[in-house]
């Protein structure tokens, strides 16, 4: 399995063990409140959003990574959402390994 792959099953896993918030206004909802540790947005999002939720991110210095298709998170989910945010360090450290490694 290619490593993009991996990547987009470490966040399904996530999104099965509770780990995850989905939607722009639950997840600036929670970064507000210092819950999310990482935030995953759809890499065709709409500008606008990228700065409602970037601005609210970049408040609380939450990273952000943007290396997938709306497609492809929906796929990793099950819901139809392009706006993520991973609540559980453990998981976020993986992500961003998985990803510097190359997807």
């Amino acid at each position: 399995m290619q490593n993009r792959q991996k990547t987009v099953n470490l966040l399904g896993l996530a999104m099965r063990a509770g780990k995850v918030v989905t939607g722009t206004e639950t997840v600036i909802a929670d970064l507000k409140k210092k819950k999310v540790k990482l935030v995953v947005l759809a890499s065709d999002l709409q500008k606008n959003t990228i700065e409602k939720v970037s601005r609210a991110a970049n408040k609380n210095n939450v990273p952000m990574i943007s290396e997938f298709t709306a497609v492809e998170l929906e796929n990793a989910v099950g819901k139809k959402r392009k706006v993520l945010g991973l609540t559980d360090s453990g998981f976020c450290k993986a992500l961003v390994k998985k990803i510097n490694e190359g997807v």
